[in-house]
């Protein structure tokens, strides 16, 4: 089984304070990915924060609130709403950190194990890699797969750090380099 995990795909990070050309220039790309992806096989994250998120350690750290839980920021692009739509709840996994613990319960909880998980998303330095490197530990047989193309991170150079760190970690990096935001 292949799995498809588009990760926080959110208006706080399109188009809200954490926003960058970068993650605009993937949204097409991203939601026709989905879009043609079997509902079965696609799983959804959203970075989820509560009201007190300043006060958290993350918000210490990036203390720029962001995806607070019921906000508009909270709520997927609209073009990756819509190409998500269908989804089953259970497939979409609210993240309260860069990782998510619950997303491999719920990879662990299919009928059988995935023999390759692909990300694609935003922040490919932070969340995509953080839920890449769960997903490596806990399907270890698995191919992991991150099609760069499909990702963007705070930068471009984070974005290659990151995926450079992925690839010593023996995941397979896909169309590094032809991202729509470097053309």
């Amino acid at each position: 089984m292949k799995i498809l995990i588009v990760v926080d795909m959110q208006k706080d990070f399109i188009s809200g304070p954490l926003g960058t050309a970068e993650a605009r220039a993937i949204v097409p790309y991203v939601a026709e990915k989905a879009k043609n992806t079997p509902r079965e096989n696609l799983f959804v994250t959203l970075d989820t924060h509560q009201p007190n998120y300043m006060e958290t350690n993350e918000g210490r750290h990036l203390p720029v609130p962001h995806c607070i839980e019921g906000t508009e920021g909270h709520a997927l692009d609209d073009a990756i709403a819509a190409a998500v739509d269908g989804i089953p709840a259970s497939r979409i996994i609210c993240k309260p950190t860069f990782g998510a613990v619950s997303l491999v319960d719920a990879l662990h909880a299919l009928h059988e194990p995935p023999e390759e998980i692909e990300f694609v998303g935003v922040c490919t330095g932070i969340c995509v890699i953080s839920n890449a490197m769960l997903c490596k530990a806990a399907f270890p047989e698995a191919n992991i797969v991150i099609d760069a193309a499909l990702c963007a991170c705070v930068t471009p150079e984070s974005h290659d750090t990151a995926l450079n760190a992925m690839r010593l970690c023996q995941m397979e990096i896909l169309h590094q380099g032809e991202e729509p935001w470097r053309r």
